[in-house]
């Protein structure tokens, strides 16, 4: 059968990122996660105190690399596991732990400059917040996006200023709105971050998130899955409250319809959470990473659907 959807050489029917890079660079690219021990405004006091409320103590680097090895131990670590399967693999290296660009320029400069000198390294992905990336640090990504490929992941969540309040987001929409806009006028790859799930956010309002992106000169989402995890302020909420938590039912159905608002060219980096079982609380049909994603594609081929479907 004739595949529908454009960007895609299987049965997927949204625009995957193994797809982008195999296109892109002509093998296969993995990115490799690190952790540079930074911290976060939103930590250390300068825009609040705690982190989120469903930030972990990695700091959403749960599978990054140990912050007491320096990050060519951390890179080369996971490299040589995967070179044995795929030796002629290229890598992205990810500053995924904290806020990545929450530093004096030196020192970020230091740590991507380290990672971009290892061999068969083709780009990097700075995951960061909209209101830490100084116009000193712009100017030094805009350089650096002329000499590799460059991504930056900004966390947003929710356009929602009640659940931004609630999970105490400590940034607005209007911050992360205009750093965006900045990042492309400088050529600068944009991917954007959202969870599904959050407390109380119904599934228009999850829906609404997708659109407002949908908008904006953006190249990427992450979609997460909120997840329960042990030792955050989230799981003494919810041991509180007991607010409800989607299905894989429902999260599946507000994924498609998702997609299906979303430009088909956007790349969907990631689709589902993907928490470490022994510090999951809920869902756990989360920890069924596979099914799940098997399970979206199978629905979406029941409903005749695709990326940006609803867009035409």
């Amino acid at each position: 059968m004739e595949n529908i959807f454009r960007y895609s050489s299987d049965n997927k029917r949204y625009h995957t990122l193994n797809y982008f890079y195999r296109n892109k660079f002509g093998s296969k690219v993995f990115k490799v996660s690190l952790n540079a021990g930074l911290t976060c405004p939103n930590i250390d006091g300068t825009k609040g105190y705690g982190g989120c409320i469903y930030c972990s103590t990695t700091g959403s680097g749960e599978y990054g690399g140990d912050k007491n090895k320096d990050l060519t131990t951390q890179f080369n670590t996971v490299k040589n596991i995967l070179h044995q399967k795929w030796p002629n693999a290229k890598y992205i290296g990810y500053f995924q732990a904290r806020t990545n660009t929450y530093a004096p320029l030196e020192k970020l400069k230091s740590m991507y400059e380290e990672i971009l000198a290892l061999d068969n390294v083709v780009g990097l992905n700075i995951a960061t917040r909209s209101d830490a990336i100084t116009e000193e640090c712009l100017d030094y990504l805009e350089k650096l996006a002329k000499r590799t490929y460059l991504t930056i992941e900004l966390g947003l969540q929710t356009i929602h200023e009640k659940t931004s309040i609630l999970i105490n987001r400590c940034n607005s929409l209007e911050n992360f709105t205009e750093m965006v806009k900045k990042l492309r006028e400088r050529n600068i790859n944009v991917v954007v971050h959202i969870i599904n799930g959050l407390p109380y956010e119904t599934k228009e309002e999850m829906i609404d998130t997708v659109k407002y992106l949908n908008k904006l000169d953006i190249q990427g989402l992450k979609i997460h899955m909120l997840s329960i995890l042990k030792n955050t302020k989230l799981e003494k909420i919810y041991n509180k409250e007991k607010f409800p938590i989607l299905t894989k039912k429902e999260y599946i159905d507000i994924i498609i319809e998702q997609l299906e608002n979303l430009r088909p060219e956007i790349i969907i980096n990631r689709i589902t959470g993907d928490p470490k079982v022994e510090d999951l609380i809920e869902p756990f049909w989360l920890t069924k990473k596979w099914e799940l994603l098997n399970d979206i594609d199978k629905e979406m081929i029941v409903r005749n659907t695709f990326q940006g479907k609803k867009l035409k």
